[in-house]
Formats: C-alpha cells, structure tokens, sequence
C-alpha cells in the first residue's frame, strides 16, 4: 500500500501532487478556488493545484517553474519587464499596465509584474486559475489567476529544514521552519528561505557567470483562536531578491544590405583582415553598402581616430547558446506585506475581513543594447505602495441557496522612472557617420558651422555631438482608488443541477503623469536645439509633459450550470464577462500629439520630425464561455477532465515596441482564443501512478493594425509604421502544450521508502518575440524532468536527487529586435534573447521533527 506521502515531487495540471491512499483510490484535492474548500472534482472551473510540499520538493522556487506543469500557462522575464499569459492573454511589456493574469497571495491582490519574480516561501498550495475571473478574488483578473495560500501555524510543534545543493550553477537554497503553540489559543510559524545560484549564462566580457540571484525570504505568521466564534491571522512579511546580470544573449545577426554606410572600395574579406582604416577627416570609420553584420562593426576599429567600438572577440558569437556579451547588468528587489485576516462565525455563517499592505521597491540598470560595446544602458527604479480592505459574507451551507457577497477597496501609488545613459562617445559618432551620409538628416542645418573639420565644413554630420553625456531622465506617476462589490449565488435546483449566478460592480478612478527631459548627467536641462532632432530621428524621443484622469466602472456578470450526471461525472456550462481596467503608458518616448517635435531655434533650415506616441488606454473586456466534464473512473482509480473554451476580447490593450527604445500602448480592435483542456491520473497499480495535462489553443487577432513592424519589413500601415496583425496568432500561443507524468513508490524493508518520478514537458512551436519574428521562432520540444529520493517511513528524514532539463533542451523564453542596431548602429537585422537553464542535477535532504 502507498504511504499518505506523495510519491510526485512535480505535479501537473492534474493536481498530481495526491497520493494513492490504496492501490483501488486516489486522494481527494481540496482547492480554494470559490473561496469555499471543495474537492477539485466539484468546482466547475478549470482549475490546476499545486501543493507546496511537492513544489518544494520539486525545486519550483517561483512562477516561472510553474509553467512547466500547467499546460496554457506561461510566464517568463524579459529584458525589461515580466510576461504572464494564460490561454494566450498576457498584458506585455509595460509598466503601465496591471496584469491580465492576477496574482492573489492570502487573498491580497498582487497585480504588479515584478512581483511575479519574487521566490516561494513555505506554501500550502497554488492554483492556476484559467479564463475571466471577475467575482471573488478580489480584483478582477481578465485572463486568468494565480492564487495562493501560505503555510498556517499548528497547534502542533514542527520544525523543517531542508537543504538542497546543485554544483552546475552553484545553487545553494536553506529552508527552514518552525511552528506551534505559544499559549492556549495562540499558535505561530515562522518560515525562511535564503537562495543562492551563480547562474548559467557565460558572460564573456566580464568573465563571469550570470544571472546570480541572492533571495532572502523571511515570514512570521500569528493565528489566534479566540473560541468558536472568532480567530484571527497576522502575517508579516518582507524579502530580498538581487540580481547581478542577465541571461539575455544576441541569438542572431543577419548582414546588412543596406546603404547606411558609404562604400569605401575595398572587399569584405579586406574589410575583416585589416582593421585599420584611413582617417577621413573626422567623418570616422565610415563603410557602407557591405554585408556586415552587427558583430562585425562591433570588430571595427579605426586607427587611434574617432570611431573605436572597444569590444572583442565575443560580440562574433551571435547563436543562442547560453553566452553573452555584456558591460554590466544589475536588479535590486525589496518587498513587504502585512495581512490581517479576521473570522466571525455566526450559525454556519462566516463574516472575513482582509486588510493588506504590500510594498515593494527595485533598482535596476540594463545593459539594454545587448553587446559588448559601450552603447548605451537604461536605468531604472519602481517604487509601489498599496492598499486593500475586503469584506466577505459566507452563507451557511443551506438547503436552497448558497451565497457569497461582500465589498473591496483599494488605493495603490506607483512611481516609475528610467533614463538612458550613454557611457561613451560610440553612440554620438555612429550618428555622426549617418548625418553625414544622410546629408544632415539625423540634425540641424546650422548656419554657426564655421571650423575646418568635415562635420564644421559641410554644416552637417554633428548631429551626434549634440548626444554626448545625454541622459532622459522619464518620471511617471499613477495612483487609483478601486471600490467594488460582489455577489455570487448559487441556486439547487435539484440533488444534481446547481445555477450560479454571480456579479462584481466596480468603480475605479486613475490619475497619471509622464514627463521626459534631455539633461547632462548633473541633471541640469539642455536647452532646446539639436539634442531634440538627433533625439527624435535616432531613437524616436521627444520631451513631453503630460498628465491626466480618469474615472470608469464596469458590471462583471458570470453565469454557470452545474450538472451531476451521476455519482462519478459532473457537467458545467460557465458564460462571464471580464474586464481590465485602462490607464497610462509609463515607456512612450513620445507624446501622443500630431506636433513636430522641438528643434534648433538657431537653424536655417529646422530638421523638424513628427512623432506620434501614446499615453492614455482604455479598458479592455472580455466575454468568455466554457464547457467541462469532470470524471471519477473505475471506482476511484482514474480522473479524466476536460474543458472546451471560447474567450472574446474586445479593446484588448497591447504594448507596441516602436522598434527602437519605446513601447506605445494601445486598444486592438479584438482578439478570439479558443481551445480544448485535458488532465488526468490513473492508479497503474498500488506503486505506480501516471498523469498528464494536454492543451489545444488557437489565438487569432480579429483586428490589429497598429502590430510592430518585423526587421526589413515595409509597413502596410498609412502611418509608415505599423504592420497589421488581422488574423494572426499572438506572442506564446502554442498550438498545443502539455505534460506526462509518471511516479513510483515502495517499501524498502521495514523502515525505509524509495521514490522515483519521470517527467516529459512537451511544446509545439510557439513565439517568443511580440513581433511574431519567425527567425526566432521556438521549434516544439520535449523536456525531461526527475527525482529520486529515500526517506525514513516516518517522514523524518529524506535525501534525494532533483534532475531538471535531463536531456540539455535549449529552448528560447523570450526574444525581440536588438534596440538600435538597425536604425543607429549599422543597420544589421539582429534579435536577442533569453534561454532556459541547462541541465542540472541537485542533492537535496530534509529533515523534520
């Protein structure tokens, strides 16, 4: 017979976290997921749950790791923020934006993206909620959710400690925790975790491995019961996680065919033999129209003269293979959270209130041209504050009605600011180059020209000087006031048809600000002149001074029939609405106004440029239907589920990189994802359990003109800029995605029991760049995932081994265009990207008493 401990220590959509409590039996899943617990089998969503037990078990330290065992769920970081998505809906890269798939911990709403890169600490249990989930979390999440529940403190005295050691990237993870009574009716736990790794990516400039990550957790929660009417939970809470680096990498470079260089009558294989090249009177290292890619002028140097672009031999490596070159990264996180949750009991009734504080901070500089050239760096730092009250009425279980109602206010302040720096002269020279050969179009004609070099005599190509020691130094502000109220009921109808009908009302009122600047690194402000063209032609900035408000509210409505066809098969229709709230773009470089940038008042002839950004969104809605099954087979043996959903999204909010240094949001017109959902388990026998999650997904923009432009393709925008994306796909919308799962269990003699779990996650070909990129599009792929482990029979103790990407699969998370290199530096089609861990191998051990 199996023990009650689990023998998967990863689990799947499946919940195959459960032990087989005889060789005839699976283990019954509780889940949160209408705030009352209820078995898995009976909630009519589509649903996944995760105990953390196996998690950690598993080496699953954050969200990220999730997606391997969630079919339709992905999350991963980018370069410049975090990209969540669940059946093909995420919100992108802007922080601006809350995030289409909530996060909700201890039933406090974390709507912020970099919240989703802080590690796990002591859980109970994850489930992923998919599609519209616009009642009872909280704050309405329009794609889906992510909810979790932390460890309580017990009654009983406990302490854990587990270590786990892998010597590939030098991961080093402590947890450890204690729990149990301090009088009669007040219990604690106190929990830590503290991570170490030096990462997988070689960067080759510094000579160092990266991404190194340092995280510290640390939590303290009080649960007092104060009798049968009344107890009470504290939670205190505050973390670290820094990072040195990043895993990002250039993963392509295409040579250029372009005329952006002037030709100057030697062969390629001249040009890459000897590297010197004449002096051109201060015109620099001018080319132009050879098949140079961007790792060859990166090479480029010209004798002791203006253009030197101080990188080596590294910037030829341009192929996804866990190696960058890199002048520096660095990201730097600090977060707190206090909850308070308070129980009155009345007569089967339940009345909750949840107050939450949470807070976070970082400090981030990117070394966001991707090279190993001093171009440029982005620096960055967020500051978040927010605040939540709920109030929740459970109804007694009754005969007739069941019903769940309450109110929700939040207040939240978000500061956001990035600035570019650039930390040599490469930058202004390449512009010099360009003006030069464009016949002053990235500046001024200035009539003050009157010197002796090529730039002075001409009275053009100066534009560049007029970038050097530049900083943009961007301030956005946002604050809401949310305030809604929810309620949902169910009706029995009958010993097995149920209909629930439920609705949130919500208000909400927003206020922002953006303002950009051109200033010296003292922060003192450049006057208005050629600084403002060579911004605007070179990286699509304009000084901008904006601000605005706005008030909105919405009615979520949800629907849904439950059937109990017999003892071992539950049907359910659902039919809701969702929708996210709009706002104000914080990473526009450009005001949304049809008004030609400033330029030098001193001109002749004013090299004017019209630049058309973003600021303010609208809201986005969702209207989404779903038909399930839910099934017990050969008398508790076997579960098979399924889920066949149809999500509409109108106004969908998409962020569009403007193929430079920017992001402009805007409403697509609409958008469809549809799809199949399949998870299940079977006993084999009393040792042997297997499980597996299967998704079909297909996403389609209805319409979408204003999608970013791939490299080297013409617009068929009237704007000149944007590309349609009318019927195509979206950003990691796999065709189908799933997990099998296979687990083994027995006795070892009297005392001891072994363990042994074979994961496969497997992927059709999906994305990963916004722009739907094929060049960097990810082949489908099987991963392989494994433990191994012996444990006392008890519990006390075990030792195992954690396999994770067994077989060394190198797959692409997250990819788009290299800033700059196509319109500043050279000209060159170049993307970069980010990969997944190698394979790794960990010990781990644990002991409890």
């Amino acid at each position: 017979m199996i023990k009650k401990s689990s023998i998967l220590s990863a689990i799947s959509v499946c919940a195959l976290q459960s032990p087989l409590l005889s060789a005839a039996q699976l283990e019954e899943v509780i889940v949160t997921a209408q705030i009352r617990e209820q078995s898995l089998q009976d909630v009519p969503v589509s649903v996944s749950a995760i105990s953390g037990s196996k998690m950690m078990e598993a080496g699953l330290s954050k969200i990220e790791d999730l997606q391997a065992y969630v079919p339709n769920f992905t999350m991963t970081e980018s370069s410049i923020g975090t990209d969540i998505y669940i059946r093909g809906i995420g919100s992108g890269e802007n922080q601006g934006f809350e995030q289409s798939v909530g996060m909700y911990v201890d039933g406090i709403y974390y709507g912020r993206a970099q919240l989703a890169r802080a590690p796990f600490l002591d859980l109970a249990r994850v489930e992923v909620l998919r599609g519209p989930q616009n009642i009872l979390l909280g704050k309405n999440s329009i794609a889906g959710a992510i909810n979790i529940s932390t460890a309580s403190p017990t009654e009983e005295t406990e302490l854990f400690v587990q270590g786990t050691y892998e010597p590939e990237l030098n991961e080093q993870v402590l947890d450890f925790v204690v729990s149990g009574a301090l009088s009669d009716n007040i219990n604690a736990r106190f929990a830590m975790r503290q991570r170490h790794t030096d990462g997988f990516v070689e960067n080759q400039v510094l000579d160092r491995d990266e991404a190194e990550r340092n995280e510290a957790t640390y939590r303290l929660k009080f649960g007092w019961d104060a009798g049968g009417d009344f107890d009470a939970m504290l939670k205190l809470e505050v973390g670290s996680f820094d990072v040195v680096g990043r895993q990002s990498e250039i993963i392509s470079d295409y040579a250029s065919d372009s005329d952006i260089f002037l030709f100057t009558g030697r062969t390629y294989g001249e040009i890459l033999n000897d590297t010197v090249f004449p002096d051109l009177g201060g015109a620099g290292n001018i080319l132009g129209s050879l098949p140079l890619g961007l790792s060859d002028l990166l090479q480029l140097q010209e004798n002791g003269s203006i253009l030197n672009m101080q990188a080596d031999d590294s910037v030829l490596d341009t192929t996804a293979d866990r190696k960058r070159h890199s002048n520096g990264d660095f990201s730097n996180n600090d977060t707190q959270n206090i909850t308070l949750n308070m129980n009155w009991y009345s007569d089967g009734n339940t009345l909750t209130s949840i107050t939450g504080y949470m807070a976070y901070q970082y400090d981030e500089e990117c070394d966001c041209d991707f090279t190993g050239a001093p171009l440029f760096q982005v620096v960055m730092q967020e500051e978040y504050e927010q605040f939540s009250q709920e109030f929740r009425w459970v109804s007694a279980p009754g005969e007739n009605f069941d019903i769940i109602a309450g109110a929700y206010f939040q207040y939240n302040d978000l500061y956001f600011f990035d600035s570019i720096v650039l930390p040599s002269t490469l930058i202004p020279q390449l512009i010099n180059a360009a003006d030069l050969l464009e016949g002053g179009g990235r500046g001024d004609i200035d009539p003050l020209a009157n010197g002796s070099s090529a730039f002075e005599v001409l009275g053009i190509g100066d534009a560049g000087n007029s970038l050097i020691d530049l900083r943009s130094p961007r301030d956005f502000k946002s604050d809401s006031i949310i305030a809604s109220t929810f309620m949902q009921g169910t009706w029995i109808m009958s010993d097995s048809l149920r209909l629930t009908l439920g609705g949130r009302y919500t208000y909400e009122k927003k206020s922002g600000s953006r303002k950009l600047e051109f200033t010296l690194p003292d922060g003192s402000v450049i006057p208005i002149g050629e600084t403002d063209t060579a911004a605007a032609v070179t990286f699509a900035a304009e000084r901008h001074d904006l601000a605005g408000k706005r008030t909105e509210s919405q009615f979520s409505p949800l629907l849904n029939l439950q059937w109990d066809i017999n003892d071992v098969a539950m049907a359910y229709f659902s039919a809701r609405r969702g929708f996210k709230s709009g706002g104000y773009d914080a990473r526009s470089n450009s005001s949304p106004s049809d008004e030609p940038t400033a330029s030098n008042p001193n001109a002749t002839i004013p090299n004017t440029r019209v630049l058309i950004g973003s600021f303010e969104f609208e809201e986005e809605r969702a209207t989404s239907y779903e038909l399930g099954l839910k099934t017990s087979l050969f008398d508790g043996v076997a579960e098979l589920n399924s889920a066949l959903f149809y999500t509409e999204f109108d106004n969908l909010q998409v962020s569009v990189y403007d193929g430079t240094l920017g992001f402009n949001v805007g409403n697509a017109a609409g958008a469809v994802t549809q799809g199949m959902e399949f998870d299940g388990r079977i006993a084999l026998s009393e040792h042997l359990i297997l499980g597996a999650g299967l998704a079909f997904l297909d996403f389609e923009f209805l319409e979408h003109e204003f999608g970013t432009c791939i490299q080297d393709q013409v617009p068929d925008n009237a704007n000149g800029i944007n590309c349609d994306y009318t019927g195509k796909t979206n950003q990691y919308a796999a065709d189908y995605s799933g997990n099998i799962l296979l687990g083994y269990e027995t006795d070892i003699g009297d005392s001891l029991i072994l363990r042994a779990n074979l994961d496969a996650i497997f992927s059709d070909e999906y994305h990963p760049s916004p722009n739907l990129d094929d060049r960097v599009k990810q082949d489908a792929f099987i991963q392989y995932n494994g433990r191994i482990s012996l444990s006392a029979n008890d519990g006390e103790w075990e030792v195992a081994l954690v396999g994770k990407n067994l077989t060394d699969e190198l797959i692409l998370l997250y990819a788009i265009d290299t800033p700059v290199a196509k319109n500043v530096i050279a000209g060159t089609t170049t993307h970069h990207g980010f990969t997944n861990p190698p394979r790794t191998v960990a010990l781990q051990a644990s002991y409890r008493w």
